[in-house]
């Protein structure tokens, strides 16, 4: 069973960088797309950013030119670099994994815990 464990996230001004982590385990996810969502109080659900098994990256409007999704898949990593963070993007942000190699689930499970980002003013 897959298990996802995020870190990285934390209290940043407007206009700062985060990088965000999420480690993989129990089950190879090499073949698998892998993605990063958020949800921030009283909103929906948003994917922000997902990344194929062949390295092809999607963004969602939101945070294209902004966010980077990356994979490192020897060390079953995924890495999400938020800059030029914007008040709108506080959230709790989770990863992920996909269903098949191309696409993400439909409800983004199985996830992991999240990582709470804060940017302030």
């Amino acid at each position: 069973q897959v298990q996802l464990v995020e870190s990285g996230g934390g209290s940043v001004q407007s206009g700062g960088s985060l990088r965000l982590s999420c480690a993989v385990s129990g089950h190879p996810t090499n073949f698998y797309c892998m993605g990063w969502f958020r949800q921030a109080p009283g909103k929906e659900r948003e994917g922000v950013a997902s990344i194929d098994s062949d390295g092809l990256t999607m963004y969602s409007d939101s945070v294209k030119g902004r966010f980077t999704i990356s994979r490192d898949n020897a060390q079953s990593m995924l890495y999400l670099q938020l800059n030029n963070l914007k008040i709108e993007d506080t959230a709790m942000y989770y990863c992920a994994k996909g269903a098949t190699a191309t696409s993400m689930t439909n409800d983004w499970n199985p996830r992991g815990q999240g990582t709470q980002v804060t940017v302030s003013a």
